[in-house]
C-alpha cells in the first residue's frame, strides 16, 4: 500500500543524513550526530513500513516532522550567519591599570615599595 507518510519520512530521513554529512555550515559535531542518527531512524522507520512490515494499519504521527524541520532550520541558519573570529586575548590587568590603584613604580603613601624582585625602591621619606 502507497503512504505519502512512508515517502515523507523516508525523504526527511535522506535530507538529514545528507546535511549531518556536509561540513559546510561550521555545524558542531554534536549538531551534525543527531542529524546523521535521527535521519537514519526516520529513514530505516520509513523502509521498514513501506517494505516489511505487514501489518493492517499502523499510527501515523505528523508531529515527527518538526525534528527534520528545527534540523534544517538550524542548518541554514549556521550557513547564513557568519562565524566572528575570536578576540586577542588582552592579558591580565597590570598595577594602576584601575582607579584607585598606585601606577607600577609609584611608591604607596606609607613608604618604599617592593619591586617584583623583592628589592626595595626609593620612596618618599616620612618627615620626622
Amino acid at each position: 500500500m502507497f503512504s505519502w507518510y512512508v515517502v515523507l519520512l523516508c525523504l526527511s530521513g535522506i535530507v538529514m543524513v545528507v546535511l549531518g554529512a556536509i561540513n559546510k555550515a561550521e555545524q558542531s559535531a554534536g549538531s551534525r550526530a543527531l542529524s546523521v542518527i535521527a535521519g537514519l531512524g526516520f529513514l530505516g522507520y520509513g523502509v521498514y513500513l513501506g517494505f516489511i512490515f505487514d501489518g493492517g494499519s499502523y499510527m501515523m504521527f505528523f508531529q515527527a516532522f518538526i525534528l527534520p524541520v528545527l534540523l534544517v532550520v538550524n542548518f541554514i541558519r549556521s550557513v547564513v550567519t557568519k562565524p566572528t573570529p575570536p578576540q586577542p586575548y588582552m592579558g591580565a590587568p597590570v598595577q594602576g591599570q584601575y582607579p584607585g590603584t598606585p601606577a607600577q613604580g609609584q611608591p604607596y603613601a606609607g613608604g618604599p615599595v617592593q619591586s617584583y624582585l623583592g628589592q626595595p625602591q626609593a620612596g618618599p621619606t616620612q618627615p620626622s
